[in-house]
């Protein structure tokens, strides 16, 4: 039996089609060693706040748990944007010391990088429904996926550096980290339901690639059932369990939120995008669109 390989990478699959059109981006803005009395939280800017310990060691104290030290290589991350403050004692500090400039003083020194991910599309929310609000990778979970480990070490020894285009190296091997970190949350097994789970399953994760990739086909019930090689009844079930909405109703969400974004980024005229979001009609669309994001096309395109 004879293998051969996609080697164009022409059908990318449920995941990529759904970062690339989300515009994942990864910012690291500080860099620096704390000692003496400090503190630092990041939270409210309604991104997704990390934290690497490039060196010593840092006491997390996030509400409702207790608190908890993180050493040297460990990497902490907040998908919901969860309050938390990261400081150098295990009692929770004043709040006059939080975020104030402590890079000297006496005692051992903490080196940490700190940074945020951030969806261009705010439609990526469903996404990280699934997700903790506290992410903790410590050097054992880091073991288990080599490739984090990997990408950490490469972030540590670019920072280092301080050679021209470190801005977007670092920024480049922050994003490969996060999907990364997506990746072992759902081999850890702890996330049962939601799309970030349905994204991995390897029936439902075609239709969904499909819907990514060719919102403008005729898609039905049938016809998605059929790309994941399922039946129409097992693969209706199936799909609004993981997902936790019906597969036509994701499809139209999907075709809306591609519609949302064409008209804030593009010129194309509204039919060409009705046309382009699977609608024969220009008028069906626009009730469609209305439906669903709550006011008509011309309204967001004036946006």
């Amino acid at each position: 039996m004879s293998y051969h390989p996609n080697i164009y990478l022409d059908k990318p699959d449920a995941l990529s089609s759904l970062l690339s059109r989300l515009e994942l981006q990864a910012e690291i803005y500080v860099n620096g060693d704390f000692c003496g009395a400090w503190a630092m939280d990041t939270s409210g800017s309604r991104r997704i706040p990390f934290h690497l310990i490039g060196k010593g060691k840092a006491w997390l104290h996030v509400n409702g748990k207790e608190e908890q030290i993180l050493s040297q290589g460990d990497l902490v991350i907040f998908p919901h944007d969860k309050q938390h403050i990261l400081s150098n004692s295990n009692s929770k500090p004043p709040l006059e010391l939080i975020n104030a400039e402590a890079f000297g003083g006496d005692g051992p020194i903490t080196q940490m990088i700190c940074g945020f991910f951030d969806f261009q599309h705010k439609s990526a929310l469903p996404l990280l429904d699934s997700l903790p609000d506290v992410i903790i990778l410590g050097l054992a979970e880091q073991s288990a996926n080599p490739m984090i480990r990997t990408l950490i070490e490469l972030i540590v020894a670019e920072l280092g550096k301080s050679e021209p285009g470190q801005y977007a190296v670092i920024n480049q091997l922050a994003y490969l980290l996060f999907i990364q970190v997506i990746r072992q949350q759902i081999s850890a097994g702890d996330l049962k339901t939601g799309l970030l789970t349905a994204l991995f399953d390897f029936k439902i994760s075609r239709a969904l690639a499909a819907i990514h990739n060719k919102p403008s086909e005729n898609w039905t019930l049938e016809s998605l059932a059929s790309e994941a090689a399922m039946g129409r009844s097992s693969f209706s079930q199936r799909f609004n369990e993981l997902v936790g909405t019906p597969a036509m109703q994701y499809l139209t969400a999907w075709r809306m939120q591609e519609a949302k974004n064409l008209l804030l980024s593009t010129d194309k005229p509204i039919v060409e995008i009705a046309e382009y979001c699977g609608y024969e009609s220009e008028a069906a669309f626009r009730k469609a669109y209305k439906k669903i994001v709550g006011e008509p096309p011309g309204s967001t395109r004036r946006k």
